[in-house]
């Protein structure tokens, strides 16, 4: 595998980007070796700038739902940037999207458009401060909001207590109003939401978290969250940037029966595109400027192009619900080519999996929570990403994040993931 022009790309990148990426997990610190640039992508496969290719199972992190370059989606572009790339003015295409994301998701009465999940999420919480107002918010461990302030928040000296900033730049005063519970620990966030009675405005949660691995909630964990909000006044927002239109035409909402107040969206919702949005209960997103008094605005706001490519990829979705069915059975089949060869090895690394979101977690141990997900051999995980670089499959380069199946994913791509992972095991054990 010759990567000489990536190797030349990534040195001549980190004389004018801060660490030659755009986004920290890219640079593969955390797996070791220099990143890949790609040049182009089709169906299931990436090709880099050396014309290697690469099974992907990124898939851009989700929005690659139907592979890479689908030909609605790209048409659905190419017409719109005719057009224009950008009004900074409204237009048919964001009504029509909203529309169809309102008829998708049930709990979303009235949604705004944003550029990115951060910004979704950022607005989501001021809402909800604005709607309540109270100060405080509550999230989990190991679940990612993206980089906003209010976010980028350590746990303290136990469960119960406020939370500290883990990034420079975060004030002591902003991590002051952030509290944090585990995820699945119902009996905690009761702990904590008894410890701040009426100061809470707004629980925050992946529903399935994708930034610890693939972690599932514990039967009646949401719906205890979600009695827990209604009895306190406090607005639940379900953080679906990863696992909205993924799992489901209602996202992971539909797929647990629970009716969040908010609900952020991302990813999936642009085909591509930068995009991001937040919605809910009309009462709660009628405070939102102009309509009501908490203000938030974006110039690209509901881009065109973003609006035209995420309507394309939305539609073929609610018209074609087998598509879930058949992402579904195409995962399974991962994770039972999995499991029969780590039981051929005589190994138990755990696998979670739903829909068509999948971890291998280097660890005997069930993973329910970050605590669980950091008994991993990050190490050894590190050794199988680079095996499988070198046998053209594309992982995500942590074993904190999860994989995500697209469409193009067929029986032959399934087979050599599987091949490459007993091929590993061999190697490793060698």
């Amino acid at each position: 595998m010759n990567i000489a022009t990536s190797k030349e790309l990534f040195e001549r990148a980190q004389d004018y980007i801060p660490g030659g990426v755009n986004s920290p997990v890219r640079a593969f610190k955390a797996v070791g070796g220099d990143p890949i640039f790609f040049a182009k992508a089709e169906g299931a496969y990436m090709y880099d700038e050396d014309g290697n290719a690469y099974l992907d199972l990124i898939n851009s992190w989700g929005p690659m739902i139907l592979g890479h370059a689908n030909k609605q989606v790209e048409e659905a572009i190419f017409k719109a940037v005719i057009g224009s790339p950008s009004f900074g003015a409204p237009s048919r295409m964001e009504v029509e999207l909203a529309e169809l994301i309102t008829e998708m998701v049930p709990s979303i009465e009235k949604v705004r458009m944003v550029n990115s999940g951060t910004e979704a999420t950022m607005s989501a919480i001021r809402l909800a401060r604005g709607f309540t107002k109270r100060d405080k918010v509550l999230k989990f461990e190991g679940c990612y909001h993206g980089h906003g302030d209010s976010f980028l928040i350590a746990a303290g000296s136990g469960a119960a207590t406020m939370g500290i900033p883990n990034s420079p730049g975060v004030t002591e005063g902003t991590a002051k109003d952030t509290l944090l519970a585990p995820f699945n620990d119902l009996e905690k966030v009761k702990e904590v939401t008894a410890s701040n009675k009426g100061e809470i405005a707004a629980i925050i949660i992946e529903p399935v978290p994708g930034n610890m691995g693939c972690v599932l909630p514990n039967s009646g964990f949401l719906e205890g969250l979600r009695s827990l909000c209604d009895e306190e006044g406090i607005v639940l927002i379900f953080d679906e940037v990863m696992s909205g239109f993924r799992l489901a035409k209602g996202g992971a909402q539909e797929v647990y029966g629970i009716k969040p107040d908010l609900t952020t969206l991302g990813k999936i919702i642009g085909g591509g595109m930068p995009v991001g949005a937040y919605g809910g209960r009309k009462d709660i997103m009628d405070f939102v400027s102009p309509q009501g008094p908490v203000y938030q605005a974006g110039t690209l706001s509901g881009n065109p192009v973003a609006m035209a490519a995420g309507y394309a990829q939305l539609s073929y979705l609610n018209e074609n619900p087998e598509v879930y069915t058949d992402l579904e059975k195409t995962t399974k089949q991962i994770l039972e080519g999995y499991q029969k060869v780590l039981k051929k090895h005589k190994l138990n690394y755990t696998m979670n999996q739903i829909g068509s979101m999948i971890s291998l977690f280097f660890t005997d141990q069930k993973v329910f929570d970050f605590e669980t997900a950091k008994s991993c051999d990050t190490e050894l995980f590190g050794k199988y990403f680079r095996f499988n670089l070198e046998n053209g499959v594309y992982l995500p380069p942590s074993q904190f994040e999860t994989w995500f199946i697209s469409t193009c994913i067929g029986g032959e791509e399934v087979q050599k993931i599987i091949q490459t992972f007993d091929q590993f095991l061999k190697q490793s054990q060698g």
